[in-house]
């Protein structure tokens, strides 16, 4: 699947919505690029700390697992099973993860966690991530 290569090139910023493309890396910072616009700017590593999607993992029961097959999961069930509100009841949340991660461990995973995968599955959803057509990259 092409979109799980292509993953490691992104990342989430502290204070910061959404999901960037790492354009380029520094000593003292990331090079970051906006999904919708396309632009750049330089974020430094003092001011934010940045989440490499490539290396976040859900605790499961026996181990971890990649949030890449978390997502898959979450698209897999898509059609039956849309992801619920970021704001829905806290049962909701943790009955949806149980469907797409069910040895998620409960003790390690929190409400804000889930929100966060859910946050950004969306986010990247929304901007065609998941599709295997390569993102155009003409300007309009």
């Amino acid at each position: 699947n092409m979109w799980t290569e292509k993953i490691e090139k992104y990342v989430a910023v502290s204070g910061l919505p959404g999901i960037f493309k790492i354009a380029s890396t520094r000593n003292n910072g990331l090079l970051i690029e906006n999904m919708d616009t396309g632009k750049t700017k330089f974020i430094s590593i003092r001011k934010h700390q940045f989440t490499p999607l490539g290396t976040v993992s859900i605790y499961t029961e026996d181990d971890a697992t990649e949030i890449t097959k978390v997502f898959q999961s979450m698209l897999d069930q898509f059609e039956d099973n849309p992801p619920p509100a970021i704001n829905a009841k806290a049962n909701d949340l943790f009955e949806y993860f149980e469907d797409v991660l069910p040895t998620f461990d409960k003790d390690q995973v929190f409400i804000g966690d889930i929100k966060k995968v859910i946050k950004w599955f969306n986010y990247l959803k929304e901007r065609s991530f998941f599709t295997n057509e390569p993102s155009s990259d003409e300007e309009e």
